[in-house]
């Protein structure tokens, strides 16, 4: 059998996914959605609508400009660890699926069979582990300044390899590739991809802990941990 070649990126085009598993990642994708355009509805503030489509328009662009890394190719920044510290997962959710299908309605970057899965990798899965990690890490040092700034890093590169791994997978039960090849392929290119996402998730949020940590419900000076109820976004 000859393997098509691997893509190297996470905008996954048309005829790399079985229908399988497009029409399997298209549902969870689709499920979790929904859910989360369920929980946005009854959680989201006023206040946070506007920034919902400020980091719409933010991620769409970054994930414009690619940043080369070794091996002749390029990344680009995902933005879903960062959506979920400012939003929350479930409307970060909504906001990354924006990004995604736009991208692949308009740019055709990554194929209408591969949406879902597309989706689910970049947007759904980067959204909640991020929420979940930096939640972990910045409850553990009472989200003083310097664990939110170790917790976003950790949260947006984590979030990188998850959705490279994610992709991987895909891939490989596909049959369009074998995974000792896409899967080092895969995650080495996206450790370094990740370290610049890592520290531009760092840098925005730095800027906001200075200008406005009121986004990210703490103040520079706080030490006690934020009461979220779970994977909510909201403070209790």
């Amino acid at each position: 059998m000859t393997l098509p070649a691997i893509p190297i990126f996470l905008h996954i085009p048309d005829g790399f996914l079985s229908a399988p598993v497009a029409l399997v990642f298209y549902v969870l994708a689709g499920i979790a959605v929904g859910f989360a355009v369920r929980q946005t509805n009854r959680t989201l503030k006023e206040s946070t609508a506007p920034l919902m489509g400020v980091l719409a328009a933010f991620t769409f662009a970054a994930q414009m400009m690619n940043f080369a890394v070794p091996g002749g190719t390029s990344g680009h920044m995902l933005g879903g660890a960062l959506a979920a510290i400012l939003l929350g997962p479930w409307a970060a959710i909504i906001v990354m699926t924006s990004v995604v299908g736009i991208q692949a309605l308009v740019f055709q970057d990554g194929g209408l069979a591969a949406l879902g899965a597309n989706v689910f990798n970049m947007g759904v899965a980067t959204a909640l582990i991020g929420f979940v990690v930096y939640r972990t890490i910045g409850a553990v040092g009472r989200y003083k300044r310097p664990f939110v700034l170790g917790a976003t890093f950790t949260a947006a590169w984590i979030s990188v390899m998850l959705s490279a791994l994610l992709t991987s997978i895909q891939l490989v039960v596909s049959d369009t590739s074998e995974l000792s090849i896409v899967l080092p392929a895969m995650l080495g290119i996206h450790a370094l991809i990740g370290i610049g996402e890592g520290l531009i998730s760092v840098g925005a949020v730095a800027l906001i802990l200075s200008a406005r940590p009121d986004l990210l419900n703490v103040t520079p000076e706080e030490s006690d941990p934020i009461g979220y109820t779970a994977l909510s976004g909201e403070r209790t």
